[in-house]
C-alpha cells in the first residue's frame, strides 16, 4: 500500500488534509490552526514531496520513522511551522488506519472509547470577572462542568495585567462563586516575571486554585522553575514547545508538574506521545493544549484514553462562533457534547468525524500526486 495523493482543504485559520493510497483508502487529517494558508503551503513543499509513493506498513500504523525521516530531510527548517504541517499528515494517516482495521484511533495506541472527564477552558481577557463568573456557573449548573481554566494577567504581558486589579478580582471572585466542588485552574500565558508570577501565585494557593499555567514566558525555563519551586500548587507548561530535545531539557530540568503538548503544535499523535510517554517515566501527568473544537480536541480525547499518565481532565474550549468564528459547521455531527461534565470518545473507526462537505467546498483547494 502506497501514498497515492494528499490534499488539502483549507482558509486562512483552518485546514484538514486527506490521504489517498493507491488501494483507495482514504484518511483525514488536520495540520495546526492559524495561518493555515502558510501551512498548507508548506505541507506541500516540505511533507507531501518526501510522502507521495512511500510504502505504508499493510497491517499496521508504523510510520513514526517516514515522519522523523521528513524531519531529517527538511533538516534547515527545525521550526514550529514544518510542524505545523506534518501534523497534517501523521492524524490523517492514524485516520487511514483506523478505518482500515475499523477501531477507533484509540484502540489503535492502546485505549479504548471511554468518556473523558474535561474542564471548561475560558480564552477571554476582555471579560469582566462578574460576567466570566455568570458564564461559568451556567455551564456548571447546566453541563456538570467540574473544573474550569479562566484567564489571568495578559499574553506576554511583561507583568501588566490586561487591566489593573483584573487578576486578583477574578480569582476571589471565581473562587468563591464555583464553590469548592469545582476545580480552578489558571493560564498567565507568559505574562509574568518570577516576582510577580509567585505573588500571585501565593493569592492562588489562599483560593482554591490547583493549577498555575505558563506563569512566565514559556520560553524562560529557569524563571517558571523558580515558580514551581515557591509554590505548593501544580505549575504547568509545555504547550508551545514542539521540539523534542526541548522537552527532554524541560523534563531532566524538572521546570513544571505538568506537561501540556498539543498534538498539533507538535506534529501529530506520534511526537505527542513521545513526549507523554517521557513524561511517563519521571512519574508526570500529561494534560495536552486544546484550545479550540477542531480536530486538535477530537485528537486529545483519543490520545488520553491510552496514556497512563492521562491528566485529570481533557481541556475544552467553552468558546462559541462569536469568539471563534472559524469553528462553526466544520463537522457534519458534532462530537464535543458534554453531559455532566464528560465528553464521549466513540466506538467508530479512525477519528470518528467527518468534515462537513459544504465547509469543503469553500475552501481553498491544493493536491499533491
Amino acid at each position: 500500500m502506497k501514498i497515492k495523493k494528499l490534499e488539502t482543504f483549507s482558509n486562512k485559520y483552518l485546514g484538514f488534509v486527506k490521504v489517498t493510497t493507491d488501494t483507495n483508502d482514504i484518511g483525514w487529517g488536520q495540520v495546526s490552526t492559524y495561518n493555515v494558508d502558510i501551512t498548507a503551503q508548506i505541507f506541500h513543499r516540505q511533507v507531501a514531496p518526501w510522502s507521495i509513493g512511500i510504502e505504508l506498513d499493510d497491517d499496521k500504523p508504523d510510520f513514526f520513522d517516514h515522519l522523523q525521516l521528513i524531519l531529517e530531510r527538511e533538516h534547515k527548517y527545525p521550526g514550529s511551522y514544518l510542524l505545523r504541517a506534518l501534523s497534517g499528515l501523521d492524524t490523517a494517516l492514524w485516520d487511514l488506519y483506523g478505518k482500515l482495521k475499523e477501531k477507533p484511533v484509540a484502540s489503535l495506541i492502546g485505549g479504548k472509547p471511554k468518556k473523558i472527564r474535561v474542564y471548561g477552558s475560558s480564552m477571554r481577557r476582555d471579560i469582566k470577572p462578574e460576567d466570566e463568573s455568570k458564564r461559568l456557573c451556567r455551564l456548571r449548573d447546566d453541563y456538570g462542568f467540574s473544573a474550569f481554566k479562566f484567564r489571568v494577567g495578559s499574553e506576554c504581558g511583561r507583568d501588566t495585567d490586561e487591566w489593573e486589579g483584573r487578576s486578583e478580582k477574578i480569582v476571589k471572585l471565581l473562587s468563591h462563586d464555583l464553590g469548592s466542588d469545582v476545580e480552578k485552574l489558571v493560564d498567565g500565558n507568559s505574562c509574568f516575571s518570577p516576582r510577580k508570577a509567585i505573588e500571585l501565585g501565593k493569592i492562588l494557593e489562599d483560593h482554591d486554585v490547583c493549577h498555575f499555567e505558563e506563569p512566565c514566558p514559556y520560553w524562560e525555563h529557569n524563571q517558571t522553575k523558580k515558580v514551581k519551586e515557591a509554590l505548593s500548587i501544580d505549575v504547568a507548561g509545555g504547550e508551545q514547545d514542539c521540539d523534542i530535545s526541548t522537552w527532554k531539557s524541560t523534563l531532566e530540568k524538572e521546570i513544571v508538574n505538568i506537561v501540556q503538548p498539543d498534538v498539533m503544535y507538535m506534529g501529530g499523535l506520534y511526537r505527542t506521545l513521545q513526549v507523554a510517554n517521557m513524561a511517563n517515566k519521571l512519574g508526570l501527568p500529561c494534560t495536552p493544549h486544546a484550545a479550540n473544537l477542531s480536530l486538535v480536541t477530537v485528537c486529545t480525547m483519543h490520545l488520553l484514553t491510552a496514556i497512563p499518565n492521562a491528566g485529570k481532565y481533557l481541556e475544552f474550549s467553552i468558546e462559541d462562533e462569536t469568539y471563534y468564528p472559524w469553528q462553526k459547521n466544520i463537522f457534519t455531527r458534532d462530537p464535543f457534547k458534554v453531559k455532566d461534565g464528560f465528553v464521549n470518545v466513540r466506538d467508530e473507526p479512525g477519528w470518528g468525524v467527518e468534515i462537513n462537505p459544504a465547509w469543503l467546498g469553500k475552501s481553498e483547494y491544493r493536491i499533491s500526486e
